[in-house]
C-alpha cells in the first residue's frame, strides 16, 4: 500500500516526464498522479517505459478548471503536489499573452486554493511545490549572478505570468499557513524536450538540412541545466527544502546562443558524418526578439549548502547525451513535428477528462 500520494501537473511535458520517471524509480512505495491536458508539448510516449508500473496514474485534465481540480482533490487527498504544468515559450507568450496569464497565473491558483481547502488547515505531512523559471529576475549584464535575493524584474509575458505565480504563492503560505517551496531554474535541456526550443530545434534543423535562425548576433547569454540533474534537484527540495523558501536550480553552464550553437554544428557533423563546418553554413541571423534578455546566470550556492545538491554533469557531455537521444529517436522527433499524436490523443481521451 502507498504510503504517500503525489500529484504532479504537467507530468507528460519536457521536465515533467523526466520528474515523473525519477520519482517513480526513487520512491516505488509513493502513488504517482500525473495530471496532464495533453497540449501541444505533452506528449506521452515520454513515459511509455514506467506507464505500466502499478504506483503510475495518468489522468487528463486543465489546471484552469477550478471544479475539476477541486474535485481531483477531494477524489485523491493528495499528500503533495509538484506543480510544473504551465506555457513556457516566450516567443509563444508574446503572440498569445492571455494564454499565459491563465495557464500559468489562474491555474496555479486553483492548485494552491484546490490543495488549502483539501488539506483543511491540517498541513503535517503536506507540501506544495511550485516550479519557476529563472526568467522571472529579469536581465542581467555581462557580471552577476541572480540568487534568491534577487528582486524580480521580468520582460515577457511569459516570464511576468511566472512571477505573478511565485507571488501567488507566498501569498498562500503567508496568509494561509499552506506549507511551500519554489524553485526557479535555468534553461533545462536534454532528450524528449519539444522542438520549439533553442537545442532540439537546432538539432533537427541541422538534421534536415534547414536554416539555423539566430536572433540578432547570438550574443544572449544562458546558463543550462541538464533536466535530470533538475529532476534530482526537485527530489531533494520536495523532501529536504524549509517550508516558505526559494532555492535556486542552475547548472553552473554559461553559453552564448551562438557557441552553444556552432559547439552543436561540430557535434551533429561529427554524427552525422559530415564534412567539418558543414552544419555551421546553416546559421543566418534575424532580427532579435522582443524584450529579449541577454544574460540569465543563477547562482545555486543555496542549495548546495544547505541540501547538498550539485550538478552531476558538464555541458559538452550533457549536450553530446542529447544528440545522440534524439539521432537514436528520430521518429519521435518526426512525430511530435508532425502533430500525428495529438490526433492519436483527440481520439483517445476527447472530452472525457480523464484516462489511466
Amino acid at each position: 500500500m502507498s504510503d504517500t500520494h503525489i500529484l504532479i501537473t504537467g507530468g507528460a511535458g519536457f521536465i515533467g516526464s523526466h520528474l515523473v520517471r525519477h520519482f517513480l524509480n526513487a520512491y516505488p512505495s509513493y502513488t504517482i498522479t500525473n495530471l496532464d491536458s495533453l497540449t501541444y508539448a505533452g506528449n506521452l510516449v515520454n513515459l511509455r517505459d514506467v506507464e505500466h508500473l502499478g504506483n503510475y496514474r495518468f489522468v487528463k485534465g486543465d489546471i484552469t478548471d477550478a471544479p475539476f481540480i477541486e474535485n481531483l482533490f477531494s477524489e485523491n487527498r493528495f499528500d503533495g503536489v509538484i506543480h510544473l504544468a504551465a506555457e513556457s515559450h516566450v516567443d509563444r507568450s508574446i503572440a498569445s499573452p492571455l494564454e499565459f496569464v491563465t495557464t500559468n497565473v489562474i491555474g496555479t491558483v486553483n492548485l494552491l486554493d484546490a490543495a488549502r481547502r483539501c488539506w483543511a488547515g491540517d498541513f503535517s505531512g503536506k507540501r506544495f511545490y511550485h516550479i519557476s523559471t529563472d526568467e522571472v529576475y529579469g536581465s542581467l549584464g555581462r557580471e552577476g549572478i541572480f540568487t534568491e535575493e534577487t528582486p524580480y524584474d521580468p520582460h515577457s509575458p511569459y516570464s511576468a505570468s511566472k512571477a505573478s505565480s511565485d507571488h501567488f504563492v507566498r501569498a498562500w503560505h503567508d496568509t494561509y499557513g499552506l506549507p511551500v517551496v519554489i524553485s526557479n531554474c535555468s534553461n533545462n535541456y536534454g532528450p524528449c524536450q519539444f522542438p520549439e526550443k533553442l537545442i532540439p530545434l537546432f538539432i533537427n534543423n541541422i538534421r534536415l538540412k534547414k536554416p539555423l535562425p539566430v536572433y540578432g548576433k547570438g550574443e544572449n547569454i544562458r546558463d543550462w541545466l541538464w533536466v535530470i540533474d533538475h529532476a534530482s534537484a526537485i527530489d531533494v527540495i520536495y523532501h529536504r527544502g524549509n517550508n516558505g523558501e526559494t532555492y535556486n536550480i542552475g547548472g553552473h553552464n554559461e553559453w552564448t546562443n551562438i557557441d552553444l550553437i556552432r559547439l552543436l554544428c561540430v557535434i551533429m557533423d561529427r554524427k552525422l558524418g559530415r564534412e567539418p563546418g558543414e552544419s555551421a553554413k546553416l546559421i543566418t541571423y534575424v532580427t532579435d526578439r522582443a524584450g529579449h534578455d541577454l544574460r540569465y546566470a543563477i547562482d545555486s550556492s543555496k542549495l548546495q549548502r544547505e541540501l547538498g545538491w550539485a550538478p552531476s554533469i558538464r555541458f559538452e557531455e550533457g549536450l553530446e547525451r542529447t544528440v545522440e537521444w534524439y539521432l537514436d529517436n528520430q521518429e519521435w522527433l518526426d512525430q511530435v513535428t508532425s502533430g500525428a499524436y495529438r490526433d492519436y490523443y483527440e481520439k483517445m481521451y476527447s472530452s472525457s477528462g480523464a484516462g489511466s
